[in-house]
């Protein structure tokens, strides 16, 4: 059992208060989800030419500095790291092969969270309100965000288990369920090179459509390709950069419910993680129905 959240601030005033709004809809969801937590938050993007790195380390004390001197020292540049906690984010125009090869070779104990122009990534363990406060979630701005709470049943529990899964750029995704078939998903995609990073079942999910989407498929085509290959029960969150997408397995096992108002569109496990928003009473509530593809444009 796990808690999903996801918050898409259509009224542009209200996007700076974006953090606020989402923490009572995390914490909300502890009870589903006590082991981990994790959010992907799409905010104003960099340059054309640049790309944001979001690396963690599980090091208590990490010489970013050190880091920062190093990546200069190789590739000539004279980009700085943003620190929060024990995640970074790095910003540059090196090109995102180069730096993945890079931090690989000379850093391999960091993680690489995310890579894109708009979007940063925070996970790690501890119950929603400790790993929001470790990284002050309530202080974040942006127009769209997806977050989760896990309670572990197929996997271990650590930051790179915890949810939201990334493939590609400004590309993610969140689970409530569990898929009877990632192994198989797993060979397949091996056999066309793709590499995994976890035994998590999630994993196999999205870089499964993240590939369709590669391939050439919009985010609807590679979904409706994820009902044919995706076994189990599931609901499923995406967040790309100017969209949210829902699905539920043709089942619907999985619980969850939208709230759809003129200044946002709000999803989450439960209702009572959407209580709180501003004039919620007023808002469009319904359950998604079964295998139905729910997307909202920024």
């Amino acid at each position: 059992m796990c808690g999903i959240v996801g918050l898409l601030v259509k009224n542009q005033k209200m996007r700076a208060d974006i953090g606020k709004l989402m923490l009572p809809m995390l914490i909300g969801m502890t009870e589903r989800g006590p082991d981990s937590a994790g959010l992907a938050i799409f905010g104003a993007p960099v340059a054309d030419d640049e790309r944001k790195f979001c690396l963690y380390t599980p090091d208590v004390v990490f010489d970013w500095q050190k880091l920062e001197r190093d990546f200069a020292a190789h590739f000539g540049t004279k980009d700085k790291v943003e620190q929060n906690a024990n995640h970074v984010i790095l910003k540059t125009t090196v090109a995102s092969d180069s730096v993945k090869a890079w931090l690989k070779e000379a850093y391999p104990r960091l993680s690489l969270l995310c890579v894109g122009q708009l979007m940063d990534m925070y996970k790690d363990t501890g119950t929603p309100a400790q790993v929001a406060a470790r990284y002050g979630f309530q202080n974040l701005s942006g127009s769209h965000l997806v977050g989760h709470t896990r309670m572990a049943t197929e996997s271990a529990v650590t930051p790179a288990h915890a949810h939201p899964f990334t493939a590609g750029e400004d590309w993610c995704l969140v689970h409530n369920g569990s898929l009877s078939n990632p192994n198989s998903i797993r060979r397949m995609l091996e056999h066309e090179g793709i590499g995994f990073e976890t035994d998590n079942d999630t994993e196999a999910a999205c870089r499964f459509l993240e590939w369709r989407m590669r391939e050439g498929d919009d985010l609807k085509t590679a979904l409706n390709k994820g009902f044919d290959e995706l076994d189990g029960f599931f609901t499923l969150l995406m967040g790309t950069k100017d969209q949210l997408a829902l699905v539920r397995d043709p089942f619907a096992c999985k619980p969850a419910i939208v709230a759809e108002h003129d200044d946002y569109v709000a999803i989450a496990s439960e209702y009572r993680s959407l209580a709180h928003l501003p004039d919620v009473k007023n808002a469009n509530l319904y359950e998604p129905m079964p295998e139905e593809l729910y997307i909202w444009k920024v």
